[in-house]
């Protein structure tokens, strides 16, 4: 599972770090990013790749209300497949979710303590991921403009996410994203080899309990818990 995360990279650094044709809209340094929030999502299929903004909780087309989406923020990649909620994106809609880093709490009696992932050189990451295009249904005297809605997969936890939590976002290597990203559908072997644990390293570091409101923003949400080190686990 994934419930918050960061992207606190330029968009100058995001266009280099993913090859983006046009620099992403800034949404400024975020440290606290959670559902129902705008995310930076690469959209697949042919053209320059590009970042846009997408709500964080997926709304399927059929939808008749778009509060669906505050459920779902995260799919497990192995049964996408099989719900309607998702099938048809992972068929048509596959994009890359830009982040540098996400949480996970650690229950120590009755205290949440919370643990922040990022790679060892803090660079961005991307997250298999995806998105849909939903209009509000019935008449309208004039055309609705669309709701831009994304979610990402989660796989099997790999170290050192499991200490934490059975699920992690599925972190998908750079030579992955160009057949993440193609247009149509993907045979069941590729989806069986891109939506798994990749080999990658994770620092984990433990953080003081600001960061556990969600209402809770800017560089305090990433202070380490005093005397607590960064441990990196492989």
């Amino acid at each position: 599972m994934c419930g918050r995360f960061t992207q606190k990279t330029t968009p100058e650094e995001l266009a280099r770090a993913f090859d983006l044709a046009a620099i992403p809209d800034d949404l400024g340094e975020r440290f606290n990013i959670a559902p129902q929030s705008p995310v930076l999502v690469v959209p697949g299929g042919p053209g320059p790749r590009r970042a846009v903004p997408m709500q964080w909780g997926l709304v399927p087309q059929w939808a008749k209300d778009p509060s669906i989406g505050a459920r779902l923020a995260n799919g497990r990649s192995e049964s996408a497949h099989e719900k309607p909620a998702f099938r048809q994106a992972l068929e048509r809609r596959r994009g890359l979710l830009l982040m540098d880093g996400f949480f996970e709490w650690a229950t120590e009696g009755r205290i949440k303590v919370p643990y922040y992932f990022s790679r060892p050189g803090k660079e961005p990451f991307a997250v298999a991921a995806l998105y849909e295009r939903w209009l509000p249904p019935g008449e309208h005297t004039e055309p609705p403009l669309p709701l831009w809605t994304a979610c990402l997969l989660t796989c099997e936890a790999a170290a050192p996410v499991a200490e934490f939590h059975d699920r992690m976002p599925v972190v998908l290597p750079r030579d992955t994203w160009q057949r993440w990203l193609q247009a149509g559908p993907l045979h069941a072997n590729d989806l069986r080899e891109l939506l798994r644990p990749h080999a990658d390293h994770f620092d984990a570091t433990r953080l003081k309990r600001y960061v556990n409101d969600a209402r809770h923003e800017g560089p305090a949400c990433l202070e380490p818990e005093p005397q607590a080190k960064e441990v990196r686990l492989i």
